[in-house]
């Protein structure tokens, strides 16, 4: 008998700031702060927490071939112990390889960047990443596409 399992990670009303604040490392927290900023910018979205420990920026509904479907952030990020790990869309390394090349010093996995110090990076890169997921998300992947 199947049964349908509840998301994990799913919007919450805790405290985005508590949460940055109990950031550990100084040097993380100072860039999961920036980093913040930088999503909220791009996305326009206010930073909300998913589960305990993604920080996630606006919504969009999801639906897998097998039709199972979910909800998950525009794009999100969580300061993890080693680096920021930055949830773009899937297939980014791909689709936006240019942009990569830009970036500075990364690691990719699938839907997600990684990051060691935001410093290190070329922020324009970045900015650039997040909103194209967001336009992905959207259903607006380039503005070329939206020419009649």
């Amino acid at each position: 008998m199947a049964t349908s399992k509840q998301p994990v990670t799913v919007p919450t009303d805790a405290s985005v700031d508590d949460f940055l604040a109990a950031v550990p490392d100084e040097r993380r927290r100072a860039d999961a702060e920036r980093l913040c900023t930088i999503l909220r910018e791009v996305t326009g979205e206010p930073a909300v927490m998913w589960g305990p420990s993604i920080v996630g920026f606006g919504s969009y509904r999801y639906t897998y071939e097998s039709g199972r479907t979910g909800d998950w952030p525009l794009a999100a990020f969580s300061p993890r112990k080693q680096q920021l790990v930055v949830y773009l869309v899937g297939g980014f390394e791909e689709r936006h390889a240019s942009v990569l090349a830009r970036l500075g010093p990364h690691k990719t996995g699938k839907g997600c960047l990684y990051l060691k110090r935001l410093d290190e990076v070329d922020e324009s890169a970045l900015r650039e990443l997040i909103d194209r997921t967001v336009r992905v998300h959207k259903g607006v992947d380039r503005a070329s596409q939206r020419r009649r």
